[in-house]
Protein backbone atom coordinates (compact mmCIF):
# COMPACT_ATOMS: atom_id res chain seq x y z
CA UNK A 1 0.00 0.00 0.00
CA UNK A 2 1.44 3.30 -1.07
CA UNK A 3 1.37 6.03 1.57
CA UNK A 4 0.35 9.38 0.13
CA UNK A 5 1.80 12.36 1.97
CA UNK A 6 0.37 15.72 0.90
CA UNK A 7 2.88 18.25 -0.34
CA UNK A 8 3.87 20.82 2.25
CA UNK A 9 2.28 24.18 1.63
CA UNK A 10 4.18 27.01 3.29
CA UNK A 11 2.19 29.48 5.38
CA UNK A 12 1.81 32.76 3.45
CA UNK A 13 3.94 35.60 4.75
CA UNK A 14 5.52 38.87 3.69
CA UNK A 15 8.25 38.97 1.03
CA UNK A 16 11.72 38.37 2.47
CA UNK A 17 10.31 37.35 5.85
CA UNK A 18 12.36 35.40 8.38
CA UNK A 19 11.02 32.20 9.87
CA UNK A 20 10.11 33.91 13.17
CA UNK A 21 8.62 37.06 11.63
CA UNK A 22 5.07 38.08 12.38
CA UNK A 23 2.49 39.58 10.02
CA UNK A 24 1.10 42.73 11.59
CA UNK A 25 -1.59 44.93 10.05
CA UNK A 26 -2.40 48.44 11.19
CA UNK A 27 -5.88 49.58 10.13
CA UNK A 28 -6.66 53.31 10.29
CA UNK A 29 -10.12 54.61 9.44
CA UNK A 30 -9.72 57.64 7.17
CA UNK A 31 -11.00 61.01 8.49
CA UNK A 32 -12.99 59.00 11.01
CA UNK A 33 -15.35 61.56 12.55
CA UNK A 34 -15.99 63.29 9.23
CA UNK A 35 -16.49 59.99 7.38
CA UNK A 36 -19.01 58.80 9.97
CA UNK A 37 -20.98 62.03 9.62
CA UNK A 38 -20.98 61.73 5.81
CA UNK A 39 -22.16 58.13 6.08
CA UNK A 40 -24.99 59.10 8.45
CA UNK A 41 -25.93 62.21 6.46
CA UNK A 42 -25.66 61.54 2.71
CA UNK A 43 -26.29 65.22 1.95
CA UNK A 44 -22.78 65.93 3.32
CA UNK A 45 -21.05 63.60 0.87
CA UNK A 46 -18.84 65.36 -1.64
CA UNK A 47 -18.86 68.58 0.39
CA UNK A 48 -15.99 70.33 2.10
CA UNK A 49 -17.08 69.60 5.66
CA UNK A 50 -15.53 69.28 9.09
CA UNK A 51 -16.41 68.10 12.56
CA UNK A 52 -15.59 70.80 15.11
CA UNK A 53 -16.31 71.85 18.66
CA UNK A 54 -18.64 74.63 19.71
CA UNK A 55 -17.05 78.11 19.36
CA UNK A 56 -19.51 79.48 21.94
CA UNK A 57 -17.92 77.17 24.50
CA UNK A 58 -14.44 78.06 23.21
CA UNK A 59 -13.97 74.59 21.76
CA UNK A 60 -14.04 75.83 18.18
CA UNK A 61 -11.28 73.77 16.59
CA UNK A 62 -11.35 71.34 13.70
CA UNK A 63 -11.47 67.75 14.99
CA UNK A 64 -11.70 66.02 11.60
CA UNK A 65 -12.17 67.10 8.01
CA UNK A 66 -13.38 65.50 4.79
CA UNK A 67 -11.09 64.90 1.83
CA UNK A 68 -12.69 67.84 0.07
CA UNK A 69 -11.88 70.12 3.02
CA UNK A 70 -8.36 68.74 3.20
CA UNK A 71 -7.90 69.59 -0.49
CA UNK A 72 -8.73 73.21 0.42
CA UNK A 73 -5.94 73.22 3.01
CA UNK A 74 -8.08 72.75 6.13
CA UNK A 75 -6.03 71.20 8.94
CA UNK A 76 -7.00 69.28 12.05
CA UNK A 77 -6.47 71.36 15.18
CA UNK A 78 -6.88 74.79 13.65
CA UNK A 79 -9.62 77.23 14.62
CA UNK A 80 -12.86 77.26 12.67
CA UNK A 81 -12.31 80.86 11.58
CA UNK A 82 -8.90 79.93 10.18
CA UNK A 83 -10.40 76.99 8.28
CA UNK A 84 -13.13 79.20 6.80
CA UNK A 85 -10.52 81.64 5.54
CA UNK A 86 -9.09 78.80 3.47
CA UNK A 87 -12.46 77.29 2.60
CA UNK A 88 -15.39 79.78 2.79
CA UNK A 89 -17.92 77.08 1.81
CA UNK A 90 -16.85 74.79 4.68
CA UNK A 91 -19.78 73.00 6.36
CA UNK A 92 -19.19 72.50 10.09
CA UNK A 93 -21.08 69.91 12.17
CA UNK A 94 -20.78 69.17 15.92
CA UNK A 95 -19.22 65.91 17.13
CA UNK A 96 -21.41 62.91 18.02
CA UNK A 97 -19.16 60.91 20.36
CA UNK A 98 -21.63 58.11 21.22
CA UNK A 99 -22.03 57.45 17.49
CA UNK A 100 -18.26 57.35 16.95
CA UNK A 101 -17.94 54.89 19.83
CA UNK A 102 -20.54 52.65 18.19
CA UNK A 103 -18.73 52.69 14.83
CA UNK A 104 -15.44 52.00 16.61
CA UNK A 105 -16.94 48.97 18.37
CA UNK A 106 -18.40 47.67 15.09
CA UNK A 107 -15.01 47.93 13.39
CA UNK A 108 -13.31 46.00 16.19
CA UNK A 109 -15.94 43.26 15.90
CA UNK A 110 -15.17 43.04 12.18
CA UNK A 111 -11.40 42.77 12.79
CA UNK A 112 -12.06 40.11 15.44
CA UNK A 113 -13.37 37.80 12.71
CA UNK A 114 -9.79 37.64 11.36
CA UNK A 115 -7.83 37.31 14.61
CA UNK A 116 -8.35 37.64 18.34
CA UNK A 117 -5.18 39.75 18.59
CA UNK A 118 -6.70 43.15 17.90
CA UNK A 119 -5.19 46.06 19.84
CA UNK A 120 -6.92 49.45 19.57
CA UNK A 121 -4.80 52.60 19.39
CA UNK A 122 -7.49 55.21 19.89
CA UNK A 123 -11.01 55.06 18.50
CA UNK A 124 -10.13 54.73 14.82
CA UNK A 125 -6.91 52.69 14.72
CA UNK A 126 -6.13 49.05 15.49
CA UNK A 127 -3.22 46.66 15.15
CA UNK A 128 -4.04 43.10 14.05
CA UNK A 129 -1.60 40.20 14.41
CA UNK A 130 -2.51 37.94 11.48
CA UNK A 131 0.38 35.51 11.93
CA UNK A 132 -1.62 32.63 13.38
CA UNK A 133 -4.61 33.24 11.11
CA UNK A 134 -2.91 33.07 7.72
CA UNK A 135 -3.07 29.28 7.41
CA UNK A 136 -6.78 29.36 8.31
CA UNK A 137 -7.65 32.30 6.08
CA UNK A 138 -5.77 30.68 3.19
CA UNK A 139 -4.61 33.89 1.50
CA UNK A 140 -1.50 36.01 1.39
CA UNK A 141 -1.36 38.99 3.82
CA UNK A 142 -2.00 41.67 1.20
CA UNK A 143 -5.14 39.89 -0.06
CA UNK A 144 -6.44 39.64 3.51
CA UNK A 145 -5.70 43.33 4.09
CA UNK A 146 -7.68 44.26 0.99
CA UNK A 147 -10.52 42.02 2.11
CA UNK A 148 -10.63 43.85 5.46
CA UNK A 149 -10.67 47.17 3.61
CA UNK A 150 -13.54 46.11 1.37
CA UNK A 151 -15.59 44.74 4.27
CA UNK A 152 -15.24 47.99 6.24
CA UNK A 153 -16.39 49.88 3.18
CA UNK A 154 -19.34 47.56 2.51
CA UNK A 155 -20.49 47.04 6.11
CA UNK A 156 -19.68 50.38 7.77
CA UNK A 157 -19.57 52.75 4.81
CA UNK A 158 -16.07 53.98 5.71
CA UNK A 159 -12.67 53.69 4.08
CA UNK A 160 -9.48 52.54 5.78
CA UNK A 161 -5.76 52.66 5.17
CA UNK A 162 -3.92 49.44 5.97
CA UNK A 163 -0.22 49.06 6.69
CA UNK A 164 1.41 45.61 6.67
CA UNK A 165 4.77 44.74 8.16
CA UNK A 166 6.55 42.34 10.49
CA UNK A 167 6.36 44.84 13.40
CA UNK A 168 3.78 47.25 14.77
CA UNK A 169 5.75 50.47 14.18
CA UNK A 170 6.35 49.93 10.47
CA UNK A 171 2.76 48.71 10.01
CA UNK A 172 1.48 51.99 11.49
CA UNK A 173 3.90 53.97 9.34
CA UNK A 174 2.47 52.19 6.32
CA UNK A 175 -1.13 53.17 7.12
CA UNK A 176 -0.12 56.71 8.12
CA UNK A 177 1.46 57.37 4.74
CA UNK A 178 -1.28 55.84 2.61
CA UNK A 179 -3.39 58.47 0.83
CA UNK A 180 -6.58 56.59 1.71
CA UNK A 181 -8.35 53.31 0.94
CA UNK A 182 -5.12 51.51 0.11
CA UNK A 183 -2.65 48.93 1.43
CA UNK A 184 1.03 49.72 2.01
CA UNK A 185 3.35 46.76 2.57
CA UNK A 186 6.64 47.33 4.41
CA UNK A 187 8.94 44.32 4.22
CA UNK A 188 12.51 43.41 5.08
CA UNK A 189 13.23 43.79 1.39
CA UNK A 190 12.00 47.36 1.01
CA UNK A 191 12.12 49.09 4.41
CA UNK A 192 15.57 50.62 3.86
CA UNK A 193 14.45 52.19 0.60
CA UNK A 194 10.92 53.06 1.74
CA UNK A 195 11.11 53.79 5.49
CA UNK A 196 14.59 55.18 5.98
CA UNK A 197 14.38 58.16 3.57
CA UNK A 198 11.25 59.43 5.35
CA UNK A 199 11.46 62.40 7.78
CA UNK A 200 12.30 61.46 11.36
CA UNK A 201 9.04 63.12 12.45
CA UNK A 202 7.04 60.39 10.69
CA UNK A 203 8.24 57.80 13.23
CA UNK A 204 5.97 56.87 16.13
CA UNK A 205 6.71 59.01 19.22
CA UNK A 206 8.97 61.47 17.43
CA UNK A 207 7.02 64.61 18.27
CA UNK A 208 7.92 68.22 17.48
CA UNK A 209 10.31 68.61 20.43
CA UNK A 210 12.15 65.33 19.70
CA UNK A 211 12.25 66.20 16.01
CA UNK A 212 13.93 69.54 16.80
CA UNK A 213 16.50 67.85 19.05
CA UNK A 214 17.29 65.28 16.36
CA UNK A 215 17.59 68.00 13.73
CA UNK A 216 20.06 69.86 15.96
CA UNK A 217 22.17 66.69 15.86
CA UNK A 218 21.93 66.54 12.06
CA UNK A 219 19.46 63.62 12.15
CA UNK A 220 16.69 64.46 9.70
CA UNK A 221 15.50 61.05 8.49
CA UNK A 222 14.46 57.75 10.04
CA UNK A 223 17.45 56.12 8.39
CA UNK A 224 19.85 58.62 9.94
CA UNK A 225 18.36 57.81 13.35
CA UNK A 226 18.73 54.08 12.69
CA UNK A 227 22.39 54.46 11.68
CA UNK A 228 23.37 56.87 14.46
CA UNK A 229 25.68 55.67 17.20
CA UNK A 230 23.75 54.08 20.05
CA UNK A 231 25.83 55.89 22.67
CA UNK A 232 25.13 59.27 21.12
CA UNK A 233 21.35 58.76 21.04
CA UNK A 234 21.18 57.34 24.56
CA UNK A 235 23.31 60.17 25.90
CA UNK A 236 20.90 62.72 24.42
CA UNK A 237 17.55 60.96 24.96
CA UNK A 238 18.16 58.30 27.60
CA UNK A 239 16.07 55.12 27.50
CA UNK A 240 13.61 56.70 25.06
CA UNK A 241 16.44 57.09 22.56
CA UNK A 242 17.02 53.34 22.62
CA UNK A 243 13.33 52.72 21.93
CA UNK A 244 13.30 55.18 19.03
CA UNK A 245 16.35 53.58 17.45
CA UNK A 246 14.76 50.14 17.78
CA UNK A 247 11.67 51.53 16.07
CA UNK A 248 13.75 53.00 13.25
CA UNK A 249 15.62 49.73 12.72
CA UNK A 250 12.49 47.59 12.63
CA UNK A 251 13.42 45.87 15.90
CA UNK A 252 10.13 46.48 17.70
CA UNK A 253 8.95 43.16 19.18
CA UNK A 254 6.02 44.39 21.27
CA UNK A 255 3.06 42.02 21.01
CA UNK A 256 -0.43 42.81 19.76
CA UNK A 257 -2.77 42.30 22.70
CA UNK A 258 -5.85 40.10 22.65
CA UNK A 259 -9.19 41.84 22.29
CA UNK A 260 -11.73 41.05 25.01
CA UNK A 261 -15.18 40.50 23.44
CA UNK A 262 -17.00 41.54 26.61
CA UNK A 263 -15.59 45.09 26.34
CA UNK A 264 -14.27 45.16 22.74
CA UNK A 265 -11.02 46.51 24.10
CA UNK A 266 -7.77 45.08 25.48
CA UNK A 267 -6.57 44.79 29.05
CA UNK A 268 -4.74 48.01 29.82
CA UNK A 269 -2.52 49.16 32.63
CA UNK A 270 -4.42 52.09 34.12
CA UNK A 271 -2.09 54.58 35.80
CA UNK A 272 -4.54 57.40 36.29
CA UNK A 273 -7.98 58.75 35.46
CA UNK A 274 -8.49 62.40 34.65
CA UNK A 275 -10.69 64.89 32.90
CA UNK A 276 -10.28 68.50 31.88
CA UNK A 277 -12.30 71.25 30.27
CA UNK A 278 -11.87 74.67 28.74
CA UNK A 279 -14.62 76.67 30.42
CA UNK A 280 -17.23 78.49 28.30
CA UNK A 281 -15.98 81.75 29.88
CA UNK A 282 -13.09 82.82 32.07
CA UNK A 283 -13.76 81.70 35.62
CA UNK A 284 -13.63 84.41 38.25
CA UNK A 285 -14.16 83.89 41.95
CA UNK A 286 -14.62 80.85 44.16
CA UNK A 287 -18.21 80.13 43.13
CA UNK A 288 -17.48 79.68 39.42
CA UNK A 289 -14.20 77.80 39.89
CA UNK A 290 -15.70 75.46 42.46
CA UNK A 291 -18.53 74.56 40.08
CA UNK A 292 -16.06 73.28 37.46
CA UNK A 293 -13.89 71.53 40.06
CA UNK A 294 -16.90 69.51 41.22
CA UNK A 295 -18.13 68.80 37.69
CA UNK A 296 -14.70 67.41 36.75
CA UNK A 297 -14.28 65.54 40.04
CA UNK A 298 -17.67 63.89 39.60
CA UNK A 299 -16.60 62.56 36.20
CA UNK A 300 -13.25 61.33 37.53
CA UNK A 301 -14.73 59.65 40.61
CA UNK A 302 -17.47 57.95 38.57
CA UNK A 303 -14.82 56.45 36.31
CA UNK A 304 -12.84 55.33 39.35
CA UNK A 305 -15.89 53.49 40.68
CA UNK A 306 -16.72 51.97 37.29
CA UNK A 307 -13.17 50.62 37.03
CA UNK A 308 -13.09 49.41 40.67
CA UNK A 309 -10.23 51.74 41.55
CA UNK A 310 -9.35 53.95 44.48
CA UNK A 311 -6.82 56.77 44.16
CA UNK A 312 -4.11 57.72 46.60
CA UNK A 313 -3.16 60.96 44.83
CA UNK A 314 -5.19 63.82 43.36
CA UNK A 315 -3.77 66.49 41.08
CA UNK A 316 -5.23 69.64 39.60
CA UNK A 317 -4.04 71.61 36.58
CA UNK A 318 -4.74 75.23 35.69
CA UNK A 319 -4.48 77.32 32.53
CA UNK A 320 -5.05 81.07 32.59
CA UNK A 321 -6.35 83.31 29.82
CA UNK A 322 -2.82 83.53 28.36
CA UNK A 323 -2.72 79.71 28.13
CA UNK A 324 0.02 79.51 30.75
CA UNK A 325 -0.44 76.74 33.26
CA UNK A 326 0.84 74.53 36.02
CA UNK A 327 -0.25 71.51 38.05
CA UNK A 328 -0.22 70.58 41.73
CA UNK A 329 -0.80 67.26 43.48
CA UNK A 330 -1.46 65.96 46.97
CA UNK A 331 -1.38 62.53 48.62
CA UNK A 332 -4.62 61.48 50.29
CA UNK A 333 -4.79 60.06 53.83
CA UNK A 334 -6.85 57.09 52.51
CA UNK A 335 -7.31 55.70 48.99
CA UNK A 336 -10.67 56.90 47.70
CA UNK A 337 -13.15 56.76 44.82
CA UNK A 338 -15.52 59.28 46.43
CA UNK A 339 -16.46 62.40 44.52
CA UNK A 340 -16.53 64.37 47.76
CA UNK A 341 -12.93 63.39 48.62
CA UNK A 342 -11.52 63.93 45.13
CA UNK A 343 -13.26 67.29 44.78
CA UNK A 344 -12.24 68.48 48.24
CA UNK A 345 -8.58 67.64 47.57
CA UNK A 346 -8.63 69.37 44.17
CA UNK A 347 -10.40 72.40 45.60
CA UNK A 348 -7.91 72.81 48.47
CA UNK A 349 -5.02 72.56 46.00
CA UNK A 350 -6.57 75.33 43.92
CA UNK A 351 -7.32 77.58 46.88
CA UNK A 352 -3.72 77.26 48.03
CA UNK A 353 -2.35 78.08 44.57
CA UNK A 354 -4.77 80.62 43.05
CA UNK A 355 -6.05 84.02 44.24
CA UNK A 356 -9.43 83.16 42.64
CA UNK A 357 -10.27 86.79 41.90
CA UNK A 358 -11.08 88.96 38.88
CA UNK A 359 -7.43 89.80 38.31
CA UNK A 360 -6.52 86.11 37.89
CA UNK A 361 -9.22 84.53 35.70
CA UNK A 362 -8.95 80.81 34.93
CA UNK A 363 -9.55 79.53 31.39
CA UNK A 364 -9.24 75.76 31.83
CA UNK A 365 -8.95 73.15 34.58
CA UNK A 366 -8.19 69.48 34.83
CA UNK A 367 -8.55 67.06 37.73
CA UNK A 368 -6.69 63.76 37.81
CA UNK A 369 -6.60 60.77 40.18
CA UNK A 370 -3.43 58.66 40.20
CA UNK A 371 -1.51 56.12 42.27
CA UNK A 372 -4.41 53.70 41.95
CA UNK A 373 -5.21 50.61 44.01
CA UNK A 374 -7.76 47.89 43.32
CA UNK A 375 -10.97 48.67 45.21
CA UNK A 376 -11.86 44.96 45.24
CA UNK A 377 -8.87 44.12 47.44
CA UNK A 378 -9.70 43.71 51.16
CA UNK A 379 -9.19 46.95 53.10
CA UNK A 380 -7.73 47.11 56.60
CA UNK A 381 -10.27 48.32 59.16
CA UNK A 382 -9.25 50.87 61.78
CA UNK A 383 -10.09 51.31 65.45
CA UNK A 384 -12.10 54.50 64.94
CA UNK A 385 -14.50 53.34 62.22
CA UNK A 386 -13.11 55.68 59.52
CA UNK A 387 -12.84 52.90 56.93
CA UNK A 388 -16.40 51.75 57.59
CA UNK A 389 -17.74 55.29 57.14
CA UNK A 390 -15.83 55.54 53.86
CA UNK A 391 -17.36 52.26 52.64
CA UNK A 392 -20.85 53.54 53.60
CA UNK A 393 -20.26 56.68 51.52
CA UNK A 394 -19.06 54.53 48.64
CA UNK A 395 -22.32 52.58 48.76
CA UNK A 396 -24.23 55.86 48.70
CA UNK A 397 -22.33 57.13 45.65
CA UNK A 398 -22.70 53.73 43.96
CA UNK A 399 -26.48 54.10 44.40
CA UNK A 400 -26.26 57.52 42.74
CA UNK A 401 -24.31 55.96 39.88
CA UNK A 402 -27.05 53.38 39.41
CA UNK A 403 -29.62 56.18 39.09
CA UNK A 404 -27.41 57.99 36.58
CA UNK A 405 -27.04 54.80 34.56
CA UNK A 406 -30.85 54.59 34.24
CA UNK A 407 -31.81 58.25 33.91
CA UNK A 408 -28.67 60.07 32.75
CA UNK A 409 -25.73 61.66 34.52
CA UNK A 410 -27.65 64.82 35.38
CA UNK A 411 -30.45 63.18 37.37
CA UNK A 412 -28.41 63.56 40.59
CA UNK A 413 -26.46 66.80 40.91
CA UNK A 414 -24.57 68.62 43.63
CA UNK A 415 -25.64 72.16 44.39
CA UNK A 416 -22.13 73.49 43.80
CA UNK A 417 -22.25 72.13 40.22
CA UNK A 418 -25.26 74.34 39.44
CA UNK A 419 -23.62 77.60 40.50
CA UNK A 420 -22.63 78.58 36.94
CA UNK A 421 -25.50 78.82 34.45
CA UNK A 422 -23.34 78.10 31.40
CA UNK A 423 -21.61 75.07 32.88
CA UNK A 424 -24.58 73.60 34.75
CA UNK A 425 -26.07 71.90 31.63
CA UNK A 426 -22.75 70.19 30.80
CA UNK A 427 -22.52 66.42 31.08
CA UNK A 428 -18.75 66.20 31.31
CA UNK A 429 -18.57 62.45 31.77
CA UNK A 430 -20.67 61.78 28.68
CA UNK A 431 -19.32 64.49 26.40
CA UNK A 432 -15.67 64.71 27.47
CA UNK A 433 -14.67 61.28 26.24
CA UNK A 434 -10.99 60.62 26.86
CA UNK A 435 -9.03 57.77 25.32
CA UNK A 436 -5.58 57.84 26.92
CA UNK A 437 -3.96 55.10 24.89
CA UNK A 438 -0.20 54.69 25.16
CA UNK A 439 2.00 52.42 23.07
CA UNK A 440 4.11 51.18 25.96
CA UNK A 441 2.25 48.81 28.25
CA UNK A 442 -0.92 49.20 26.17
Amino acid sequence: MELHIPAYTPVPSLPGARSDDRVIAHVDMNAFYASVEQHRHPELRGLAMAVAGDPKNRHGIILAKSREAKACGVSTGEAIWEARQKCPELVVVPPSYPVYLRYSKLSRKLYYSYTNQVEPFGLDECWLDLTGSLVLLGDDPETIARDISERVKDELGLTVSVGLSWNKVFAKLGSDTDSGDGVQVVTRENYRSWVWPRPAGDLLYVGPATKRKLAAMGILTIGALARAKDELIRERFGVVGGWLQAFARGEDTSPVKELRPETWDVEREVKGIGNGLTAPHDLVGEREVKALVYLLSESVAQRLREGHWRARTVSVGVRDKNLKGYSRQVALPLPTCLTSRVAAAAWELLRASEPLDARHPIRALHVRATNLVDAREPAQDDLFGVSERERALERLEAAQDALRARFGNQCVRRLSELADEQMAPLDIKRDNIIHPVGYFGG
